[in-house]
């Protein structure tokens, strides 16, 4: 579903990615580990539009999509949850998730949503910036999905997360992928959140691909020494 090959991009004059070749099946999920300053949130950026690419190609599904734009590749099926999730604060979860509706067309999927994400119905009324860390990410992920992307791209979803939230999240994402054949492509530092959704794992290092692993090598603590230094 999605190619990458050489992919360069980077802030100004600075490069940050070098070279970035990867493929990711449809209905895959496959994770990418590394250091913070390696590339990784960059590479979302540049998958999504954010961040121009310099070089190299990005096809999705056999189309090239390297030169388009952020909201053309929404509508193509690319959805994005960025770090820190950037939810509307002053918005209702209700509005949220109706915002995400519209930039997909206005198809009326929220009770379907809402299925998947039970512990929205009782606060759909209650403003972004009066929730939980862990609630403000699960609105972010169902205001992605309500808009039926066909690539999820996650950017660090655990991050300050209480555990009991990270593991509804691993439960509704596996069943999101099971159900409608999600597609992931995930950040993470979390190896156990990464180890329980994602097949393989890239790893990469000052913006270049170093080594894609079976996801079940994390728990091979040489492995982790040898590509994360953990």
């Amino acid at each position: 579903m999605l190619e990458v090959n050489e992919l360069r991009s980077g802030y100004g004059r600075i490069p940050i990615l070098h070279g970035i070749t990867f493929t990711l099946g449809a209905g895959e999920v496959i994770g990418v580990l590394g250091h913070n300053g390696m590339g990784k949130t960059t590479l979302l950026k540049t998958l999504i539009g954010e961040v121009p690419a310099t070089g190299g190609s990005i096809h999705l599904s056999g189309r090239n999509i390297t030169r388009i734009g952020m909201a053309r590749r929404a509508r193509l099926g690319i959805g994005y949850v960025p770090q820190g999730r950037q939810i509307f604060p002053q918005l209702t979860v209700l509005e949220n998730l109706r915002l995400g509706e519209v930039a997909r067309g206005g198809k009326d999927e929220l009770q379907t949503m809402l299925a998947y994400f039970p512990a929205l119905q009782p606060i759909l009324d209650r403003p972004g910036a009066a929730l939980s860390g862990g609630q403000q990410q699960i609105l972010a992920l169902a205001r992605c999905l309500i808009g039926q992307p066909r690539i999820l791209l996650l950017d660090e979803p655990t991050e300050g997360i209480q555990p009991s939230i990270v593991r509804d999240i691993i439960d509704v994402l596996r069943r999101l992928q099971t159900a409608l054949g999600l597609t992931i492509l995930l950040v993470e530092q979390d190896l156990h959140f990464i180890s329980a959704l994602a097949s393989r794992v890239l790893i990469i290092q000052r913006g270049r691909i170093i080594a894609n692993v079976e996801s079940k090598q994390l728990a091979n603590p040489l492995v982790v020494a040898e590509y994360l230094g953990m």
